[in-house]
């Protein structure tokens, strides 16, 4: 039987995870099984830089917290090393960088699973996600879709003004 002390802070870290799981808006769970300490700095820091929050995971205390959130179908995964990758700002930033490190060190570095908004992904599921670009990126192609017809409206009444011989301004005749 663990002392009591041992118990409370083994709890502390089921909380912390569980509130880390629920507060963050994607998440993706990795073997990271082989890659070195060099390969491994270089994905922290990445990490680091997209406001991405990536850590070892004790499988057992994971088990708790997913079971804590009421999170079904990711108890299969964990198992052997497994480490997750979350993010609060940017649901696909997570997907992104580790799909890049799964193609550069290969059978080294895999996904396990996935999840986004509740919704528990599989590897080709974050896979397919990872091509998509940051959410800046995204608004800024919805906004550029959204004006695209509104300003070809104003080029063409522009034109149609011009054709006509008329002027953007009224004569100051007129006004009086």
């Amino acid at each position: 039987m663990p002392n009591a002390k041992v118990l409370s802070e083994k709890q502390a870290i089921v909380e912390a995870l569980a509130e880390r799981i629920k507060k963050s808006e994607s998440g993706v769970f990795v073997d990271y099984r082989g890659i070195t300490v060099l390969e491994d700095t270089a994905l922290r820091t990445e990490m680091r830089k997209s406001g991405v929050e990536y850590t070892v995971i004790k499988n057992t205390l994971a088990a708790k917290a997913l079971d804590k959130l009421d999170m079904k179908g990711l108890e299969d995964i964990l198992n052997g090393t497994t480490s997750l990758a979350t993010s609060a700002e940017d649901a696909i930033a997570p997907f992104r960088i580790i799909a890049d490190y799964s193609k550069k060190l290969g059978d080294r570095f895999n996904v396990k699973a996935a999840y986004m908004d509740g919704e528990i992904l599989s590897p080709d599921a974050v896979a397919e996600l990872s091509t998509l670009g940051s959410k800046e990126a995204l608004y800024s192609k919805v906004l550029g879709t959204m004006l695209a017809p509104i300003t070809a409206l104003a080029v063409c009444l522009g034109q149609i003004l011009e054709q006509k011989g008329g002027a953007l301004e009224a004569p100051a005749e007129a006004a009086e």
